[in-house]
């Protein structure tokens, strides 16, 4: 299991969201509170987000390094500030590829993606049958070997299938989709996901068996005022709100939340 985080409100400081709260991402790397399975998150790590001015597409540094030995991220993240921002430190599956390409976030144009959970027996069960669900365009968006980018893709077809579809809608139907395929083939599926156009945060909690990995959101911190947070642990002492099981949360850009 991996750790997520995402953050939506005023520019910040990447440090800020990463490193300075007391149970912090990095902290969260090495000793995590509510893995269900692993006992590190030391296969690499990935941050995402957006400049706070320009209408860009998002910004990646990844590594296949644990989070914590990355001696570039403190002076980055001193100077990288951003209103968007996600993180993932990885537990990699057994049998998947420590590499650049299978590190998150994942990146489709103005999207980024991150997952924490699993496809059980990947290769053996969901990989082809995901990939024969998929239009060309969504099938070419794959880099990587990751379960969890499959499960991207899916959510890319949707959004390129039907071009008018909400955020929310897409990832209810891929998550749809995921759970009829597991079903029929047998498999246990887990997909906490955190997914994000710049502008909002779109965020789900699901597994076809109880429980769900663990994941919280907090809105309007003292110390994060304006802003919403939603991880997989929660980062410091406050109001933070587990998220229901098999449940999408979404925020807007006016931070307003609505849960189904």
């Amino acid at each position: 299991m991996c750790r997520l985080l995402g953050y939506l409100g005023p520019p910040i400081l990447l440090d800020y969201i990463l490193s300075k709260p007391e149970h912090s991402l990095i902290e969260q790397s090495y000793q995590p509170r509510e893995m269900t399975s692993g006992l590190l998150n030391a296969d690499g790590f990935g941050i995402g987000w957006y400049h706070p001015q320009r209408d860009t597409d998002p910004f990646i540094y990844k590594n296949t390094l644990p989070i914590w030995s990355d001696i570039n991220l403190p002076n980055l993240s001193r100077y990288i500030e951003s209103g968007c921002i996600l993180g993932y430190v990885r537990s990699a599956t057994s049998g998947q590829a420590v590499d650049l390409s299978n590190c998150q976030p994942f990146r489709y144009g103005h999207l980024l993606f991150t997952h924490n959970g699993f496809i059980q027996h990947f290769r053996q069960t969901l990989y082809r049958p995901i990939r024969n669900r998929l239009s060309d365009e969504a099938y070419q968006a794959i880099d990587g070997s990751t379960d969890s980018e499959h499960i991207f893709a899916l959510l890319i077809n949707e959004l390129t299938v039907n071009p008018d579809i909400a955020l929310e809608k897409a990832l209810h139907n891929s998550l749809i989709t995921l759970a009829e395929l597991a079903q029929f083939h047998e498999v246990k599926v887990a997909a906490n996901i955190i997914v994000t156009d710049g502008r909002r945060l779109v965020a789900s909690r699901f597994s076809t068996r109880k429980p769900a990995p663990s994941l919280y959101w907090l809105r309007d911190d003292p110390i994060f005022p304006d802003a919403v947070i939603i991880a997989s642990e929660p980062l410091f002492a406050g109001n933070w709100i587990g998220f229901p099981e098999n449940s999408i949360i979404s925020v807007g850009e006016d931070l307003d939340i609505q849960i189904s």
